[in-house]
């Protein structure tokens, strides 16, 4: 039975409602005027919500004046998930959301929807805002291809093979990094990509202290060796210079 197959059984038995629905929410990545009415509303209209934190859910329902029954689904609680599906399954309407920005984009929930669609279980995404999209249209970078790295791997190895496997990426780059982590990260990018390469540092983007530098990796590194980072950042770093990249793939001739 394929894919198309076990979409048509759910929608053709007679009416008979089977499954619930997986629900995509995306909530402000700041200011919450920014939610769009369909997530307050779908939000409401749900059974319960799967939250990466729910401290930080539950304050946000209480902002929209909603009381759902909340379950954790976070990096340490992907166990949830199966327990998650099951309610679903029998009916169950499930709003899955992060803390911030849309579920599943660097962020728990990839696994859980690709297990909803193995089992043919409606997957519903309710778009708003998402802090890579945001950064990527006010930087001032080219924009018409890019490549999303989300956060950078922590193991000192793994991190230089990524880096090392981006060195010749043409496309637009971006990261995600928390501000204790940010001279680290800067000082890897300028040592892989050299420190004349663009960049453009969007800090606390939608919020009362946003921030958007753009300059390039060695003197954004210098600026926070003396200046304490703070807030969540996305770096938007340009590509390399598609000349220098063909000419650095070349074999060398003996």
């Amino acid at each position: 039975m394929s894919r198309f197959d076990i979409i048509e059984y759910y929608r053709n038995k007679g009416g008979l409602v089977l499954a619930g629905t997986l629900y995509l929410v995306a909530t402000p990545i700041g200011n919450l005027d920014d939610m769009p009415p369909r997530v307050a509303a779908t939000f409401g209209a749900v059974d319960f919500v799967a939250a990466e934190d729910t401290r930080v859910t539950l304050r946000l329902l209480n902002h929209l004046g909603l009381k759902k029954p909340l379950v954790s689904y976070y990096e340490h609680a992907l166990h949830h998930g199966e327990a998650i599906l099951q309610r679903i399954e029998a009916g169950e309407d499930c709003a899955l959301c992060s803390d911030a920005g849309m579920p599943c984009i660097s962020d728990p929930g990839e696994q859980i929807v690709a297990e909803a669609h193995a089992r043919g279980i409606r997957v519903v995404p309710v778009p708003g805002a998402s802090a890579c999209i945001t950064a990527l249209a006010a930087s001032g970078q080219p924009t018409a291809r890019f490549v999303f790295e989300g956060f950078l791997p922590v193991p000192k190895r793994e991190r230089r093979e990524r880096l090392a496997a981006l060195q010749g990426e043409t496309r637009t780059i971006l990261f995600y990094e928390a501000p204790h982590k940010l001279r680290g990260t800067l000082e890897d990018l300028t040592a892989a990509f050299g420190a004349d390469r663009p960049v453009s540092l969007c800090r606390e983007l939608t919020k009362l202290h946003e921030e958007i530098v753009k300059t390039t990796l060695g003197e954004a590194a210098a600026y926070y060796k003396d200046h304490d980072p703070r807030g969540e950042y996305v770096l938007v770093v340009a590509g390399a210079d598609p000349a220098a990249a063909a000419t650095e793939a070349e074999p060398t001739k003996e």
